[in-house]
């Protein structure tokens, strides 16, 4: 039965342990539950199927920006795409389960609805029982129990101090429900990516570290262990299996290093535990890969995460060098990749990925969380610390992208998304003024908008052009001055004798409608000043009228700027940040070619 498109009676359904498939239902209100900052905080939300309400009913993290920018308002109906739930212990009240909401979709705003439909009932505690006969939510368990000060309880097999426990059959702890407040909890979860161990040594003394992103079927988080965990653990640890993992600490994610969908990540400790998961079970998801067609990379922004599978085409033998800024001695390989989208691309691999890369044959290469650069106008791949990246793996776009290789799918490939492009290079994107970008709103939707105009350089704020880096070849943090002739990188948590300095440049550009201030960083800018980092910053640090001269040779020459808006906040006020993606000298012949076919569209003189 159904009232107004609710599902009736789902609520009762899913309390009851029976699972449903996408129950429709309305929210009436809605609760901040008080954590530590917007971090950690969670909604709590009451929810009705027109029969019966709930108000145990949880968002999952991920959900909060839905609730914050108001599309959970009251009486908006929901469609529930994916749930789960769990067990609360509430002491001498017996327990109750709650639904945790992890992905949904909203059917029809509160706006519109306006009312509340139906005249729902307050769900009863016999009703909602979990001793309930139905059938449970996943499958049949069986073991003991954990519970937590937060009331979720996770159940297990009884665990020890010598790590001999099996937990099996256990009901888990979904990775989206963990916070700092709780301190009981088991997670079934499998490996995404395993970093190498980092060593590091300064006057505090040495230590090191591995970390590892993992995921279940409710979301993922990073877990780092440190010392003697990581001598413990790392030989454990292998990408793809699938591991029960307890007493980890939580805290704060650090978003800056991290592009996981988790508002926390976990420690090791002394007292964790952690132990392989070798039943065949199904209920961990597999890595889930949303490959894009290499052809598609060169449409793709700077730092973009992106994951690509390909075929090595070419592989140039392992270079090593030493480090100019850190003198440290590093390995790379260049790796060629295609794939039936007829276009190549370049993957750069350092250090053991590229000592260890087959040379001597053609492996199908699976590239998840990989980096897209940028130089000369080519794009590029290389991998960070979270990326994962297999050879010949058992999947199906892996067998077909092999046939089509090996029946000469490659031999008339010549497009590389790699290759630099000159300054006479088509104009694609979008021409805009800045005063057409201002009317058509641009970068204030979800995702930046780019588009291209011809402009002047006025001038550059030479306060703050440049910054102290960490010395690191593959690390880029600003550095914290000691005051004591050594400098602080806290991603790297090691002190060094120098830096680096890195560009970072603030431009007011102007076309014939108006100015934009414009941010550049380093390697478009030193593309730009022909000079690089160091040289501008030494320039500004020790001589200042050699740095104006340095700024001032570019002032008032035209180029053409493709550029990336979007809409930011700072302290809760929206600023468009415009960002150059590309600077090109502008080519006359080129540009009046340009302005010459947009007349004939305009005016249709011209064409045949």
């Amino acid at each position: 039965m159904s009232l107004h498109g609710l599902t009736t009676g789902c609520i009762a359904d899913i309390m009851c342990g029976n699972e449903l498939d996408q129950p429709v239902v309305q929210i009436l209100g809605s609760k901040r539950i008080a954590g530590g900052g917007d971090q950690s905080e969670r909604f709590r939300l009451l929810i009705s199927d027109g029969v019966n309400m709930y108000s145990f009913a949880m968002l999952a993290t991920q959900l909060n920006d839905l609730h914050q920018s108001g599309q959970l308002a009251e009486y908006t109906v929901i469609r529930i795409n994916r749930y789960i739930t769990s067990i609360v212990n509430r002491g001498e009240r017996g327990e109750k389960r709650v639904l945790i909401i992890l992905e949904l979709t909203v059917v029809k705003p509160g706006a519109s609805v306006g009312e509340k439909i139906g005249n729902p009932q307050q769900l009863t505690e016999g009703t909602a029982s979990t001793n309930s006969t139905a059938a449970p939510q996943r499958r049949p368990e069986s073991a003991g129990s954990i519970s937590d000060g937060s009331g979720y309880q996770a159940r297990s097999s009884n665990v020890d101090a010598q790590n001999s426990t099996v937990f099996q059959n256990s009901l888990n702890h979904p990775i989206s429900s963990l916070s700092p407040y709780q301190n009981k909890w088991v997670i079934k979860a499998r490996v995404m990516s395993k970093s190498a161990i980092r060593t590091w040594s300064n006057a505090k003394g040495e230590g090191k570290l591995f970390s590892m992103d993992i995921m279940d079927e409710s979301g993922e988080i990073r877990v780092t262990a440190f010392k003697e965990q990581c001598d413990k653990f790392y030989d454990l640890i292998q990408v793809d299996k699938v591991y029960y993992i307890t007493k980890c600490q939580l805290k704060p994610a650090n978003k800056q290093y991290s592009t996981l969908r988790n508002e926390y990540e976990m420690t090791m400790t002394n007292d964790t535990i952690i132990q392989e998961c070798k039943d065949e079970d199904t209920s961990v998801p597999t890595i889930q890969y949303n490959f894009v067609p290499i052809s598609q990379i060169a449409n793709m922004e700077a730092n973009a995460m992106v994951d690509v599978i390909g075929v090595c085409k070419e592989v140039s033998e392992v270079s090593q060098f030493t480090a100019r800024a850190s003198g440290r001695e590093l390995k790379k390989r260049e790796v060629t990749l295609v794939d039936t989208s007829n276009a190549t691309v370049q993957l750069t691999l350092w250090g053991e990925d590229a000592v260890n890369f087959p040379s001597s044959s053609n492996p199908v290469v699976v590239l998840k969380g990989a980096r897209v650069s940028e130089f000369g106008g080519g794009k590029s791949l290389g991998t960070v610390q979270s990326s994962v990246m297999k050879l010949n793996p058992l999947i199906n776009e892996a067998h077909k992208l092999r046939g089509w290789y090996d029946n000469g799918g490659s031999d008339s490939v010549v497009n590389s998304v790699s290759a630099r492009t000159g300054a006479g290079t088509s104009y694609s994107t979008e021409w805009i003024t800045f005063h057409e970008a201002k009317e058509r709103n641009l970068g204030g939707g979800d995702k930046p908008d780019y588009y291209q105009t011809k402009a002047l350089i006025h001038n550059i704020k030479s306060t703050n052009a440049v910054y102290k880096a960490c010395p690191q070849a593959d690390c880029n943090k600003k550095v914290v001055d000691l005051e004591n002739g050594m400098y602080r990188c806290e991603k790297c948590n090691t002190d060094y004798p120098k830096y680096k300095y890195r560009l970072l440049l603030n431009m007011l550009v102007g076309d014939w409608t108006s100015n934009r201030w414009v941010t550049v960083f380093t390697e478009l800018g030193e593309q730009l000043l022909s000079k690089s980092s160091q040289e501008v910053g030494e320039a500004l640090e020790f001589n200042k009228e050699e740095a104006e001269q340095i700024f001032s040779a570019i002032y008032f020459n035209s180029y053409v700027f493709k550029l990336r808006t979007k809409v930011e906040y700072f302290a809760d006020a929206p600023r468009n940040k415009i960002t150059a993606v590309e600077i090109k000298p502008l080519v006359h012949k080129d540009y009046n070619a340009h302005l010459i076919k947009n007349i004939q569209e305009m005016t249709g003189i011209g064409k045949k």
